[in-house]
């Protein structure tokens, strides 16, 4: 039988303006190099689910990095730091963007890795992916798992969060996958709709798949709104994906 092990810590990282916040890495423990994997939380926060995603990664050969996107608001829990971030507007784009690229680096210093990081992002996270895929440095892949707000009329926009995703995918610099829930409401179809009309617009490399019967959050096992035929299928579409751009 092949040997199979994994090595899961808590790490500290630089962020935006060289701020040094929490980060959970999983590993394989099978020898030689292994693309890269960033997983940006969603907006309950850097909590249990995203920390186990991290753990599926590496059970399949990624070096895999969670930032945690919260940790200046300090509270105590995932829970409150969320609700911190969501009375104060939501998180900022420079400031998240600021800690993705320091997730990037960090993984790009490793002995072990194989040159390739891909990008991934759920609920928020899925905004933030397709933002950082259109403005960062060092990606190779990026998936958006129902990211809402990359569609954003004008009054939706605050200094917070100032510019509408959508707007800069004529720098989109990585094959993009997208999955969505045809339930869903943000991102609903006709964002998602006006997305590839923008996508296609500039050419650019991408998937996008809309399941049936599901709406936000499918991939979501601890949560209501998880869907098993989506997120099953969802599952093979990431794995698929990254195997293509990150080997």
């Amino acid at each position: 039988m092949a040997y199979e092990a994994l090595f899961a810590e808590t790490v500290l990282m630089r962020g935006h303006e060289n701020v040094q916040i929490d980060a959970y890495l999983a590993r394989p423990l099978t020898g030689g190099r292994h693309p890269g994997v960033v997983i940006i939380h969603h907006m309950p926060g850097w909590d249990g689910p995203t920390k186990e995603i991290a753990r599926r990664f590496a059970h399949h050969g990624y070096v895999t990095i969670s930032p945690n996107l919260h940790f200046r608001e300090g509270k105590a829990t995932p829970e409150e730091n969320s609700a911190s971030i969501r009375a104060a507007g939501g998180m900022p784009d420079d400031r998240t963007m600021g800690d993705v690229q320091g997730a990037i680096d960090y993984l790009r210093a490793l002995p072990y890795l194989n040159g390739k990081v891909g990008v991934i992002g759920y609920c928020s996270g899925g905004r933030q992916t397709y933002l950082a895929a259109c403005t960062l440095r060092g990606i190779d892949a990026a998936i958006d798992c129902y990211g809402g707000g990359v569609v954003a009329k004008p009054e939706d926009l605050t200094p917070r969060q100032p510019v509408a995703p959508i707007d800069f995918t004529e720098k989109l610099q990585c094959p993009l996958l997208g999955l969505f829930g045809i339930e869903d409401t943000r991102p609903s179809p006709d964002d998602t709709a006006k997305t590839v009309e923008a996508l296609q617009k500039y050419g650019k490399t991408f998937e996008f798949h809309t399941y049936e019967n599901a709406g936000h959050a499918f991939f979501a096992v601890d949560r209501p709104q998880y869907r098993q035929a989506a997120a099953l299928d969802g599952w093979k579409k990431v794995f698929a994906w990254f195997e293509k751009h990150l080997h």
